[in-house]
């Protein structure tokens, strides 16, 4: 037989990834319970909001400025990323994978403008697959080239050697099994720049590895779905051009802020996007847990109506509604001593039943993946196994929460309660929390109370109770008294926070409810591309407020162009009950074009102003420059003016300026 070169088996290697490539992202599946549709990633992806952080000095500071870029390719393209590393970050279902399957679209179709168009190999690796065992030239052969006999785990080494230019794409780092351990696995050696050290590795994950070459990494985020990635979705993979049906989706989505803010989540808009296409259900729907139970209805529901078998229907109703095991393995996972989210298929098999795990399976809800076995890294051959997973870490959650239900409800006490929920996150498992608010009155009035009794949970309490009523009138009093006074967003806040203070904040809005004064701290609030949102410095987006009164934005000496202050101005304007706007220790530009300033916060005669350590002035709607006022941003001659701090001002002016 005939012996091959490197290059020989660089192309049989390069063959091989393309096919492996091509099966992966030929099945995109919007709606997991319908097996038969699939997509091709390059028909469906759309950009959704993608930022770069820009720092100085060698690792990612919480001064750190996040920068919105165009597109995905700027991650690789974009000078500032300049980097052998790169870490995206992104919560779950905001696309990082499918990020991934664009980009081995690009690299395996020559796209001509893809950041991958020359790259000679490209591999990408589901870290989900691995574990600390198994070295990654083996992973290459076992999960990218399995059945070519051609080519040996040892040949990968020297194919890669042999290449001018490598890219590496390692996929969900925090499904790693080994992730955050001191394994000296392969993974853990190349985010630590101890192994591929010349190679341009790629990883995306939830949140940042505890250990990894801060030197050498560029950061990245994906934040969701804005108005406009949405409506580009439904137009390329939903609806064509047909306005009508476009309009039907959107107003679906905003008939409910509750629905408003889980579709931000890339996954879950595709699947919300597809479904009320074909339902018009989805308007009436007035909580997260009346929309998932839904859904978990229509995945079994269209298997149901599938099959010809009346024995088969039965038994298919019976695993629909006896999931008690099932809820036991979500919680154990989610919660228990040895967290995980995947779990082996015979063992997990047996423990449900063959038949219920091949229903759950065949619906969609339960996904099969070959992973590794325990292999010793020095062994000649390798070993699979199967591995069951939920189909999205929130269906987890769904099923978690009946247990949580059960557990909650044997507690006798609240110092019982208080020991079982200190240990099940809110902050991580927001949806757990809300499901299980959702499904049992008696349990998440118990579960409320305790949310109201830790630190910063008061707001989320109030999201729990909007699940537990179904209707924002039963949550409106305690909106209103919250709105009735500041809002404080601070920048180090948790993610959980903010997004409950703004989904209170939109509720309030959407009915009229008054907000007094919204006051965003340290957040570096800058306007997206359509004019419409805020977005803070989290990556979470503030959307118009029609029933504000007041926004305060302090940020220590931050500067401002014309063209931001401008955009802040624009998104003001449009909270049409704002009287005030006040830029807390900016430093904004001396004068201001008349013609950025809108028209209607002149008709509205809008106080703008600014106090800048120094001295307070107040912008002239009419002329684009400023005048001094005192600390409340009054004029000489206007109710409530504080002629003191106004003199106080005026000495600050004078001294400035005689220096």
């Amino acid at each position: 037989m005939e012996r091959l070169t490197v290059q020989d088996k660089k192309a049989i290697l390069i063959s091989s990834l393309k096919s492996r490539y091509k099966l992966q992202y030929d099945a995109i599946q919007p709606i997991p319970y319908i097996k038969d549709r699939l997509y091709c990633v390059d028909k469906v992806f759309v950009e959704g909001g993608t930022e770069i952080c820009i720092v100085k000095g060698a690792t990612r500071e919480k001064e750190g400025t996040w920068v919105r870029v165009d597109s995905y390719k700027d991650i690789f393209t974009d000078p500032r990323m300049k980097a052998k590393r790169r870490i995206i970050e992104a919560e779950a279902g905001y696309g990082k994978s499918t990020v991934t399957l664009q980009l081995a679209y690009d690299w395996c179709n020559g796209v001509k403008d893809s950041p991958f168009k020359d790259v000679e190999i490209l591999i990408l690796l589901r870290l989900r697959q691995l574990n600390s065992k198994i070295s990654i030239y083996q992973a290459i052969k076992l999960f990218l080239a399995p059945n070519d006999p051609r080519i040996k785990s040892s040949d990968t080494k020297n194919i890669i050697e042999s290449c001018s230019s490598v890219k590496v794409l390692l996929d969900g780092y925090d499904e790693f099994p080994d992730r955050d351990g001191a394994t000296g696995s392969d993974v853990e050696r190349i985010i630590t720049s101890n192994l591929f050290v010349d190679i341009d590795v790629t990883l995306t994950t939830r949140y940042l590895p505890k250990d990894y070459d801060k030197s050498n990494t560029k950061y990245v985020r994906l934040v969701g779905f804005d108005e406009k990635a949405r409506g580009q979705y439904i137009r390329k993979a939903v609806t064509g051009q047909d306005e009508e049906s476009v309009a039907k989706i959107k107003r679906a989505l905003k008939a409910n802020p509750i629905l408003d803010d889980l579709c931000q989540v890339p996954l879950l808009f595709v699947m919300f996007s597809h479904m009320t296409h074909e339902k018009t259900h989805f308007q009436k729907f007035k909580s997260v847990t009346d929309f998932f139970r839904y859904m978990i209805k229509c995945f079994h529901s269209h298997k149901r109506n599938k099959s010809l078998d009346k024995h088969a229907k039965e038994h298919m109703s019976e695993h629909e509604s006896e999931y008690d095991e099932l809820s036991k393995v979500a919680f154990e996972g989610l919660c228990g001593e040895n967290k995980q989210l995947s779990w082996r298929k015979d063992g997990l098999c047996t423990r449900l039943g063959q038949g219920f795990c091949q229903h759950y399976i065949a619906v969609g809800i339960l996904v099969e993946e070959e992973v590794s076995a325990e292999t010793n890294k020095q062994a000649s051959t390798i070993q699979t196994k199967t591995d069951l997973r939920f189909y999205h870490q929130l269906f987890c959650e769904w099923f978690a929460c009946f247990r949580l239900v059960e557990i909650v409800a044997a507690t006798r006490n609240a110092s019982e309660l208080k020991n079982v929920l200190d240990k099940v996150d809110p902050f991580n498992l927001q949806y757990l929390y809300r499901f299980t608010c959702g499904i049992s009155p008696a349990v998440g009035k118990r579960i409320i109370e305790y949310l109201q009794s830790r630190k910063d949970g008061d707001k989320f309490a109030i999201l729990c109770i909007l699940e537990q009523t179904g209707e924002v009138d039963g949550i409106k009093d305690t909106v209103r008294d919250l709105c009735s006074e500041n809002v404080d967003i601070n920048n180090d806040d948790s993610k959980l926070l903010q997004r409950s203070t703004i989904q209170l904040l939109e509720i309030a809005s959407r009915f009229d409810i008054p907000i007094y004064c919204v006051y965003l701290n340290h957040c570096s609030p800058r306007v997206d591309e359509s004019g419409l949102n805020l977005i803070l410095k989290s990556g979470l987006s503030l959307s118009i407020l029609s029933s504000l009164q007041k926004l305060c934005i302090y940020d220590h000496y931050r500067r401002l162009t014309n063209e931001e202050l401008a955009a802040i101005l624009s998104y003001s304007s449009q909270c049409t009950s704002l009287k005030e706007l006040v830029f807390d220790y900016y430093n904004l530009p001396d004068t201001i074009p008349v013609e950025s300033i809108p028209s209607s916060l002149k008709s509205r005669n809008v106080k703008v102003w600014n106090y800048d350590g120094a001295f307070s002035r107040r912008l002239n709607l009419q002329t684009g420059l400023w005048q001094l006022c005192d600390d409340n941003g009054n004029l000489p001659g206007e109710e409530g003016f504080d002629e003191m701090s106004y003199e106080e001002s005026l000495e600050d002016f004078n001294r400035a300026r005689g220096k």
